[in-house]
């Protein structure tokens, strides 16, 4: 993942039983194609360079079987640990907000959602039949990278699209390579989840 420029765009595929996507950058070109492996009790995530799925790059695991405060380890060449994304539990029942840690198991930033109440409404009238097909084009909750000192460094947002299914992330201040790396895979982790749950 090295040269992104931003904004970047993640697009959901609705044709497949999976849960993927493929990531592009503001060039429109395809860093990632994301997958979710299906039918596992623990996560397990793949995500290859391209949508050819020649050569995955990383690999992000989840450390127990389905749990709700579930830490989700993220590996990279020759399975090196180069950070964990958690989940806050309890917490995010009413406000999503994810832990990113660093390769030394430090805390190094928060993920938190921006309004709560976009999502719920979000959550509520996407039940509903056919309203609940463009509620996409409607409530889109974003979701902020807080540094320790509560500095918002990246910001991810679902765009208005056709069943939610489009995303963009947007860069803030500058961030190191090795940051930028764990943090573009920590969103890609916590996006899966929270698209998974309306």
């Amino acid at each position: 993942m090295n040269d992104i420029k931003y904004p970047v765009n993640f697009k959901f595929n609705i044709g497949t039983l999976a849960n993927d996507f493929i990531a592009k950058d503001a060039l429109g070109v395809t860093f990632a194609y994301v997958k979710q492996k299906m039918f596992k009790l623990k996560e397990d995530i793949l995500i290859y360079n391209d949508e050819n799925k020649t050569h995955i790059g990383y690999r992000i695991q989840a450390d127990k079987w389905i749990d709700f405060s579930a830490a989700y380890s993220i590996k990279g060449k020759n399975d090196k640990e180069i950070g964990k994304v958690a989940r806050k539990g309890w917490k995010s029942l009413w406000k999503t907000e994810y832990e990113l840690i660093d390769q030394h198991q430090k805390l190094q930033y928060h993920i938190r959602e921006d309004n709560a109440w976009v999502k719920v409404l979000d959550s509520i009238l996407g039940q509903l039949p056919l309203i609940g097909a463009f509620t996409g084009y409607f409530f889109n909750p974003s979701y902020s990278v807080l540094d320790l000192n509560d500095n918002a460094i990246v910001r991810l947002k679902k765009e208005p699209s056709f069943f939610g299914r489009k995303f963009q992330i947007t860069k803030l201040r500058a961030i190191d390579l090795d940051d930028e790396e764990r943090i573009i895979l920590g969103l890609m982790m916590m996006i899966l989840l929270e698209r998974r749950k309306g």
